[in-house]
């Protein structure tokens, strides 16, 4: 049985398309006639979504139920009211050189955009932008040549409106939006849970390895949960699933970060949520909550592009060497370590290219870092991370191969001296419920927060190497538990 709902007024109206038992009428949904099925999601076809309309009921009810629906009430709000949206300068330059490429001379013109996707080359983006703030399966946008930009109307379009190629075209983006309209079961037994895997195959140093996410995969489907790796391009479907987990390097401004806003929203379980991101990927954030919270932490200060201070003034703050980094990097990029005034002036000629704050932080070497993973409030593996090979840092981006990165060593979270785990819970307790990785040193016997991942590593025989199976198991579970919270209302 289809885990899809589709929605019409009238089985007329699906006659140019192939024949699905996800096809129900809008009366039958609102009357609770569909043999008590919890569909994955509902794609609300309705004539008209108007207030007190039963397409309006149909997407109301539906969120009511617990079911994921395509359009959301919210969005037919924003579509009857009207509420415009503005393009960035990127994509009004993109529009305006698609408009002068194609000899675009009316005032006015009109896109169509099914699941996010047109026709037009060149205007991709665009359509994806517009869905994400209009999630409606059919729009018609109208644009206007005349103004800077040129987004004048978002309206639905209702299926019998469509011409004989536009139905071709909605077929071919419903077909790409949901395959499982079409897919024929993978066994009898259906999967209790559903869950997207993010992840980047061409990202360099990705937070899990190929084995890892093969694991990820095997141990899912033994738990009777449909696990499924996407990518960015994937991003259209993502309603299509219970939860979120996200397994590339996050950031702000990136599509990381507006994919866990939108599942978020669509209320998915989701690692790393968005707060967690904002939270942990700005380590100018985290030194302001690190002091705020009372969290041991290296001597710091913050420099700005406007300040004018001297290797001499900052180490007289956090002493001699010390550490520059970006507020944003990661695997150890976009941090020096500067022990005079022209390493200073060398180092912020570099990072202020790339951001207008940076962090500096007292040098405190030692032989290891230690890694302390957590989910859900508790320490769930503890790694030691050294120092790559006559280097002061765990990766050294001067070399390849197997001297890329230091030795780690697994330890069992018993054997990890209490202070380090009690601060680790502690810092980690300021930034949420999810998971994250807290890098700490000690130092003359004291521990210290250097930082604290929202997207921690999980490499096959590296942080799963005292659990193995089992925290891939408790990883998977956390998903199983907060989406049973959800259902029952906690």
């Amino acid at each position: 049985m289809n885990s899809v709902f589709i929605l019409l007024n009238n089985l007329n109206d699906w006659k140019p398309y192939y024949e699905t038992d996800s096809i129900m009428f809008l009366s039958d949904y609102l009357e609770h006639r569909y043999e008590s099925r919890k569909p994955q999601l509902v794609i609300n076809l309705a004539n008209d979504y108007s207030y007190n309309s039963e397409g309006y009921y149909c997407s109301l009810l539906a969120q009511a139920r617990g079911h994921r629906v395509l359009p959301a009430v919210e969005t037919l709000n924003k579509l009857e009211s009207g509420t415009g949206i503005r393009m960035s300068d990127t994509l009004q330059k993109q529009c305006y050189q698609w408009i002068c490429h194609n000899n675009i001379t009316d005032n006015i013109w009109y896109l169509n955009i099914y699941f996010g996707t047109c026709k037009e080359k060149g205007l991709e983006k665009i359509a994806r932008f517009i869905f994400d703030n209009y999630p409606c399966p059919m729009l018609r946008v109208t644009f206007n040549t005349n103004v800077r930009n040129q987004i004048e109307n978002v309206q639905s379009v209702a299926l019998p409106d469509l011409t004989d190629k536009e139905q071709d075209e909605f077929a071919t983006a419903l077909d790409n939006f949901n395959k499982k309209v079409w897919r024929s079961p993978r066994s009898s037994r259906s999967p209790r849970y559903s869950l997207a895997i993010l992840y980047d195959p061409a990202e360099k140093f990705p937070p899990s390895d190929t084995a890892a996410m093969h694991k990820f995969l095997d141990v899912a489907k033994r738990m009777n949960i449909h696990a499924e790796l996407i990518t960015e391009e994937d991003a259209l479907r993502l309603m299509e699933f219970d939860g979120l987990f996200i397994r590339t390097t996050t950031s702000l401004n990136h599509y990381t970060f507006h994919l866990s806003q939108k599942a978020a929203l669509n209320d998915m379980v989701v690692i790393d949520d968005p707060e967690s991101i904002i939270r942990c990927t700005n380590k100018v954030y985290l030194c302001e909550l690190f002091e705020k919270g009372k969290i041991s932490a290296p001597q710091s200060l913050l420099l700005f592009r406007s300040d004018k201070m001297t290797f001499d003034e900052i180490s007289a703050q956090v002493g001699t060497p010390f550490i520059i980094k970006i507020p944003d990097g990661s695997f150890s990029i976009g941090m020096y370590k500067v022990s005079n005034e022209t390493e200073l002036d060398n180092a912020l000629k570099i990072l202020f290219e790339r951001s207008s704050i940076l962090l500096v932080q007292a040098f405190t070497p030692t032989e290891f870092d230690w890694r302390i993973g957590i989910l859900d409030g508790e320490p769930l593996f503890a790694c030691k991370y050294y120092m790559a090979k006559g280097h002061w840092q765990i990766y050294n981006h001067a070399v390849t191969g197997k001297n890329l990165c230091g030795p780690w060593e697994t330890i069992p979270i018993y054997q990890v001296p209490p202070k380090v785990v009690d601060l680790a819970l502690k810092a980690a307790g300021l930034i949420g419920k999810g998971l994250y990785g807290v890098d700490l040193k000690v130092v003359d016997g004291k521990p210290m927060v250097i930082e604290i991942n929202d997207n921690p590593s999980i490499d096959h025989e590296v942080e799963d190497a005292v659990l193995g199976d089992e925290l891939y198991y408790r990883i998977l579970n956390y998903f199983v538990h907060k989406q049973s919270q959800k259902q029952v209302g906690l």
